[in-house]
């Protein structure tokens, strides 16, 4: 067990670092490798990326789009996403995305503009722009379908060791708690998805000797300090 009088000081030397740490550590001393911490927090978010791995691969997501089936491409997201045994998206999200997806015209949207985020060949800045204005642009019938948590959702499942996953309030009371000055805005853009780009690699460098795995672990570690679950 990591006692908090042998814990390193972080390099980032943020005031709420090492507090941060020690709260983590109380809840799952065996830090990310701890049982209760993968079966709280850890291991769901693998079977999602496991199971967007075999229903929506680069290839099988090319093929598909390439044979104008954009509405089951749109169908294998949603149902990985749905199928988690904790969903990441609020229930008025779910419904926005399932209702802009019955439309064809945003089902073919959203496919293509996913497709093009997850591994289109221009920069990340760019995709993530592209990508937001895709979802401001989806039909809607009374909730908006551009959110931080759908614009960050399946780019954190499909490529967890690159994506980091954000629900606002709980990412902004973390960054609080961590004394991290974390740049906000409620309408998604690539200039504050860089800022939490970077508060995530800046966790992930004071938790080195925990040896976190990919963004999982951090948007975990960050779910702890801003969740009231904690």
């Amino acid at each position: 067990m990591v006692r908090s009088r042998t814990l390193p000081a972080p390099p980032s030397g943020l005031p709420g670092a090492l507090r941060c740490r020690r709260k983590f550590l109380r809840q799952f001393p065996g830090g990310f490798r701890d049982p209760t911490y993968l079966d709280w927090e850890r291991d769901y978010k693998v079977e999602s990326h496991r199971r967007w791995r075999e229903a929506l691969p680069r290839a099988t997501f090319r093929a598909l789009l390439d044979a104008g089936q954009e509405a089951e491409v749109a169908a294998r997201a949603v149902r990985v996403e749905q199928r988690s045994r904790h969903s990441m998206l609020f229930s008025f999200e779910k419904m926005a995305l399932r209702d802009t997806l019955r439309d064809p015209d945003g089902a073919h949207a959203f496919a293509h503009g996913l497709y093009d985020f997850l591994h289109g060949r221009s920069a990340l800045p760019a995709r993530f722009d592209r990508w937001v204005a895709v979802l401001d642009r989806l039909p809607r019938r009374q909730t908006r379908v551009l959110t931080w948590p759908l614009a960050t959702v399946f780019g954190f499942i499909a490529h967890p060791r690159t994506h980091m996953f954000m629900k606002p309030n709980t990412v902004r009371a973390a960054a609080r708690a961590y004394g991290y000055d974390l740049p906000y805005r409620s309408r998604p853009s690539w200039e504050i998805y860089q800022g939490l780009l970077d508060f995530a690699d800046l966790v992930r460098r004071d938790l080195a000797d925990l040896q976190p795995r990919d963004m999982i672990d951090v948007q975990s570690f960050l779910w702890v300090q801003g969740s009231n679950e904690y």
